[in-house]
């Protein structure tokens, strides 16, 4: 055999393989994804419920979202995390000074902007310090929201049902995300956008909710759910857990979210996903954008690499959740592979079409007719399907031609993510971990000076440092402030009664 010969016959099986993987890989999320049900509700009035609001710079939006959290969540109690941000962040947050369940954290420059897993740490620690010594952290539940989302008004009844917190066995739940512009009509902004606009947002709405959640609920099965940035709830005594041997919760990697999964996973908790509740943020609608995010996303999965060995040789992680971490840990390197491997393939093709008798139409009638339903096959066919899973379980308004034309341009989309991992690995290899917030559409050109909120009561300029608290449930922090007056009823939160009111509004300079 040719050299020849030996090289195309590689090529042929390395671009066979990689085909039939990732439709192999398509064809079981989908089964799994179509086999879900859904679960009841339970009743969260026996958890406390935390919500932190990470914030830089998200003046146009963050008033929007804190009061809706207010008016839709009684329960709760929001933290603002204010990341040394120059445009008015805390001026709209000041218009809560009067509200007793809205606490703002305010990080200062060079400390701030360290990454979004410094800030919720530093909310973490906040939390900790503020909750009475013999509060029942297990029953005390963290969430993680955007500046620029709506949470599902019933997401803490289905968050705890027996199959999420209900169950003492799972210590973090992840809901299901949505794009805000594709919410019912009371949640989605009003803003004028373009044709290409919409499409983008009605792309990102649909790989949410359809890929993403089928990929989801494969993890259910083999128990290896991912945490997402925005939608993400966790057990306080799990958080806790991870501080004692790790030092914080949240770690330094871009995709800070799936590396707190893996934590949970190391230290023996279940994490689960909450396709019966949703949480809707404010879609990309221009391509720059939009790259930049999934450059960070890819770079944040690279990043976290470096876990792999820990989860192979993990004893609390089972086979089918080490299959699934590892395949989800190598997806960009494939990726990169696959660009290569696919590029060399049309070039070979291209080859081969110039070189034939007759050009185009001798190659067509010599064999290469079959080319154009291999691709349809195995290239346009895995994307395109999930219009129509879109279609039927999401969006049943929309009609079957555009539920196809929206797969075959989720096909197109595709190659974005393609270009985001070539642009991570760049950054790999360039030792660079920095990133820029992406500005809004609806942010003004010039930012206003910041305005400091004042809270009507004080605390210390610079706090002592909060250690992370033992198994034995000591914390660390003031021990004469009481629990939210909503939660008095609940034995395991109560404590001692005092005349001390908790702050209004709580500023903490890191």
């Amino acid at each position: 055999m040719s050299t020849e010969t030996q090289s195309l016959a590689l090529l042929n099986t390395a671009a066979f393989l990689l085909c039939v993987s990732f439709c192999a890989y398509v064809l079981s999320i989908l089964v799994f994804h179509l086999k879900s049900r859904r679960s009841r509700g339970g009743s969260p009035d026996g958890f406390d419920w935390h919500i932190i609001v990470p914030c830089r710079n998200e003046a146009s939006v963050v008033g929007g979202t804190v009061r809706r959290l207010l008016s839709d969540f009684p329960q709760a109690t929001v933290w603002c995390v204010d990341d040394a941000s120059d445009d008015g962040t805390l001026a709209e947050l000041a218009a809560f000074a009067d509200q007793p369940r809205v606490h703002v954290i305010e990080r200062q420059l060079p400390d701030a902007r360290q990454g979004k897993g410094a800030a919720l740490n530093a909310a973490w620690r906040r939390i900790e310090q503020w909750l009475p010594a013999n509060a029942d952290r297990t029953r005390v539940i963290v969430g993680v929201l955007d500046a620029d989302s709506r949470l599902d008004p019933q997401g803490p009844v289905a968050l705890s049902g027996r199959q999420y917190f209900g169950g003492e066995e799972v210590g973090a739940v992840q809901v299901e995300v949505r794009m805000l512009q594709c919410a019912p009509r009371r949640y989605a902004p009003t803003t004028e956008v373009s044709g290409w606009g919409r499409l983008l947002i009605r792309l990102q709405d649909m790989e949410f909710r359809a890929p993403i959640a089928a990929m989801q609920s494969l993890r259910r099965r083999t128990g290896s759910v991912a945490m997402g940035g925005n939608g993400q709830f966790t057990r306080l005594s799990l958080l806790n857990e991870i501080a004692d041997e790790h030092g914080t919760p949240w770690h330094g990697a871009l995709l800070e979210d799936f590396e707190l999964g893996l934590h949970i996973l190391l230290a023996g908790g279940r994490t689960e996903y909450c396709s019966e509740s949703w949480v809707a943020q404010e879609a990309l609608t221009r391509i720059g954008p939009l790259v930049r995010q999934r450059t960070r996303w890819a770079q944040g999965s690279m990043q976290c690499g470096r876990y792999l060995g820990r989860v192979l040789r993990s004893p609390r992680i089972r086979n089918s959740a080490t299959l699934e971490i590892a395949h989800f840990l190598a997806a960009p390197w494939t990726q990169l592979l696959g660009t290569p491997v696919y590029l060399a393939c049309l070039v070979v093709m291209s080859y081969y079409i110039d070189n034939t008798t007759g050009g185009l139409q001798g190659w067509w009638s010599s064999g290469g007719w079959g080319v154009p339903p291999l691709v349809l096959v195995f290239g346009v066919g895995p994307f395109a399907l999930w219009g129509i899973v879109y279609r039927s379980r999401c969006e049943p308004q929309l009609s079957v031609t555009r539920a196809l034309l929206l797969g075959v341009c989720h096909w197109l989309y595709s190659y974005a993510q393609s270009l985001a991992v070539w642009l991570a690995f760049a950054r790999m290899v360039t030792a660079r971990t920095d990133w820029q917030k992406t500005a809004r559409a609806a942010d003004p050109p010039t930012p206003p000076a910041p305005v400091r909120a004042v809270g009507r009561v004080a605390v210390p300029a610079q706090p002592r440092r909060v250690q992370p608290p033992r198994r034995s449930g000591r914390a660390d922090g003031p021990r004469s402030i009481r629990p939210p007056r909503h939660l008095t009823h609940l034995s395991h939160l109560t404590t001692t009664p005092t005349t001390t009111d908790r702050p209004t509004i709580a500023h903490v300079r890191k």
